[in-house]
């Protein structure tokens, strides 16, 4: 079990770097639209978090289903408040009314 755990987080701390490394590379003007089109997406990561913390390994499983869990929420709201945001943007002043 703990090499599970190993290799897992060798996977998670990789992806991290390979995550931030895309993203400093998206010039500003399309990060927004990206980052909109991308939270359908992001949702999938509500449900392997749902899928780890549902597993019944033992309470590390549980610690991290539900870290996992609030972090891919706060994701996938933040996105959508993003896109908001943006969408307030491109809205006339008589849309308001």
């Amino acid at each position: 079990m703990s090499g599970t755990i190993l290799v897992s987080v060798y996977v998670f701390v990789l992806a991290m770097f390979v995550g931030f490394e895309v993203i400093t590379k998206v010039p500003p003007t399309l990060h927004t639209p990206l980052m909109s089109g991308s939270n359908a997406i992001s949702g999938i990561s509500i449900v392997g978090a749902l899928v780890i913390a549902g597993m019944g390994e033992g309470t590390m499983f549980d610690i991290i289903g539900l870290v996992a869990v609030i972090a891919a929420t706060i994701n996938v709201v933040g996105g959508f408040m993003v896109t908001d945001r943006m969408l307030q943007m491109f809205r006339r002043d008589t849309d308001t009314n």
